[in-house]
């Protein structure tokens, strides 16, 4: 068996036990919006309207995700980033962990860093970056230990897990987040690397790794195309591809399969309308999962660090020309729905 599933000697983790399974990581960026922040919207609404995505008189945020999640009987992992904090104090945090912990989901540790600009008091001296890997690895291990600091003063049990705003971590970030004592990183999307994420990470990597003393569990996906690479983001693949790449990951004994979406995805892009497609989407994996033969959702605490020693030889899920046809033709009907202003929802 992979080392996943057998017992982790001395550890507080709690890895599945029995025949191989691969854990599905369903990871919410959960976040307020730097954009509304510049505009002059007012923290209420900016955590209204991006936490918990309310519009049209309902909620399909968070709070509609972790219905969704516990419909199924999965696990939500929660990517929270507290630095709008730095702005607005950090009382608007608690509520907002309060919510996702006594639900029994994952809170972990997310950083936009782009918040600096509206600190009242810099805790790296005024300068500023759009992401993590701008700054030095003493200002990252600066902003990081304030980042989870903030998170477990709210009420969040110790954070062991990180992922970069915009991806936008490097070497030095890993270096910060062993620095500070943190476990995993999740900061790793394929699509992003050699732009806004400049961590050494071979594209091709599908399972966990360790990396500069972190365990570098990277965004799952497919190949859509030859060569390709498709995120596995709620709001970027079709059910039907993010099925057969939860499905391949399954064959292959694969120990985590982890999939990306934001708290306010599920809205328009301009705020104001639910997107039925992408809520869909995000029922169709939580269904599809809640029944398929060796998967189980989980979060961090479900996985042990060292399934990192084992490298197996694993494979994305070959292209289909159908599939991707059929999403390209979703994207193009949802983009006209659900982005046109004058369209009812």
């Amino acid at each position: 068996l992979p080392i996943s599933h057998l017992p982790y000697a001395g550890s507080t983790l709690r890895p599945f036990a029995g025949p191989p399974i691969t854990v599905l990581l369903i990871t919410v960026d959960t976040e307020l919006s730097a954009s509304l922040q510049q505009r002059g919207v007012s923290l209420d609404d900016n955590v209204r309207r991006s936490i918990w995505a309310q519009a049209q008189g309902g909620d399909h945020g968070i709070g509609w995700q972790m219905d969704c999640l516990d419909r199924h009987g999965l696990t939500g992992v929660f990517f929270l980033d507290p630095m709008p904090a730095l702005a607005h104090g950090s009382d608007f945090l608690r509520p907002i962990v309060r919510a996702i912990v006594e639900r029994g989901h994952e809170v972990q540790m997310h950083v936009h860093t782009e918040w600096l600009a509206w600190a009242r008091q810099s805790p790296v001296g005024g300068r500023q970056g759009r992401n993590i890997g701008d700054f030095s690895l003493d200002d990252q291990i600066v902003l990081l230990r304030l980042a989870r600091d903030l998170l477990e003063n709210a009420g969040a049990p110790a954070i062991t897990a990180f992922r970069a705003g915009n991806f936008g971590a490097n070497d030095d970030t890993l270096r910060a987040l062993h620095a500070i004592g943190l476990s995993w990183d999740s900061s790793v999307n394929p699509s992003y690397l050699g732009k806004e994420c400049r961590i050494s990470a071979d594209s091709e990597q599908i399972g966990a790794q360790d990396m500069l003393g972190v365990v570098e569990l990277p965004v799952s996906g497919i190949a859509d195309r030859p060569g390709g690479f498709r995120p596995a983001q709620i709001c970027a693949m079709s059910a039907a591809e993010m099925r057969a790449g939860l499905r391949h990951a399954a064959a292959q004994d694969q120990d985590a399969f982890v999939v990306v979406t934001h708290s306010f995805e599920l809205l328009s892009r301009d705020r104001q309308r639910p997107n039925r497609l992408v809520k869909a989407r995000f029922e169709a994996l939580c269904r599809e999962a809640a029944h398929m033969p060796g998967v189980r959702g989980g979060g961090f605490r479900d996985l042990s660090p060292a399934i990192a020693a084992v490298r197996p030889v694993l494979t994305r899920v070959a292209p289909s020309r159908m599939r991707t046809g059929l999403r390209q033709v979703q994207q193009a009907w949802a983009t006209w729905r659900y982005e046109h202003r004058l369209l009812p929802a």
